[in-house]
């Protein structure tokens, strides 16, 4: 196998990983932003990662779920523009705390000078 593709095959390892491991943090940016119904959420992680994170909407339900029992998502039922009412997700008083704990521990470190000289290496 030549180096090229060696590498592409191991980043793609890489990635794959990275992005399984990332969709908590969209669905709460997603939320962070404003309550939304699944469409939504996924529009928004498809959209805000340039395409990049592409994902089921099981999958979103399935951590919808689960932080609903944590108590740090939760939903209120709407009317849908057609069709049956849609429940719409949030982030509670504790899922902001978590999501703003979060990124100031694993986000924002990135933007520190020492990190920007790193990545601009």
């Amino acid at each position: 196998m030549d180096n090229n593709k060696e590498i592409a095959a191991l980043l793609n390892t890489w990635e794959q990983t990275y992005k399984k491991g990332q969709l908590t943090l969209w669905i709460f940016l997603a939320l962070k932003e404003d309550q939304k119904y699944v469409e939504e959420i996924k529009s928004f992680i498809e959209e805000k990662s340039h395409q990049t994170i592409r994902c089921e909407e099981q999958s979103i339900y399935r951590n919808l779920r689960k932080y609903q029992q944590l108590g740090v998502v939760d939903f209120e039922t709407q009317k849908g523009n057609k069709g049956p009412d849609r429940k719409y997700y949030y982030l509670t008083v504790m899922g902001h705390q978590l999501t703003d704990t979060f990124i100031d521990r694993n986000i924002r470190l990135f933007f520190s000078a020492e990190m920007m000289q790193l990545l601009n290496q």
